[in-house]
């Protein structure tokens, strides 16, 4: 079933936001129309990414970062590139935008 998120308009082009929906810590990355999903969860450690609210994106914004020991993730795959667990995968939420509205499936 889904359920909104939030407004495409409410995510700026090139950033991040998260997200606690019925307890669930999510986060969403915004590129152009398209937004990526991911719980919110470093694979490495199982704590969440950020160190201060919604602050996901690495110096440059081309990738996810995880404040407490600087694993890079891509943004299209959410796979550790760099850092300590490489080739791991943030746990993606299946999302679409739709007239909109950024919805998702948990």
């Amino acid at each position: 079933m889904q359920q909104l998120l939030c407004l495409l308009n409410d995510l700026p082009d090139g950033e991040g936001r998260g997200f606690d929906i019925d307890h669930h810590a999510l986060l969403a990355i915004r590129r152009g129309d398209r937004v990526y999903v991911y719980r919110n969860n470093c694979p490495h450690r199982g704590i969440r990414l950020e160190w201060q609210p919604d602050q996901f994106l690495d110096y440059e914004k081309q990738y996810i970062q995880c404040a407490t020991h600087g694993a890079l993730f891509t943004i299209e795959q959410g796979e550790c590139i760099a850092g300590p667990c490489p080739g791991e995968l943030l746990a993606a939420i299946r999302c679409e935008v739709d007239e909109g509205r950024v919805m998702i499936e948990l």
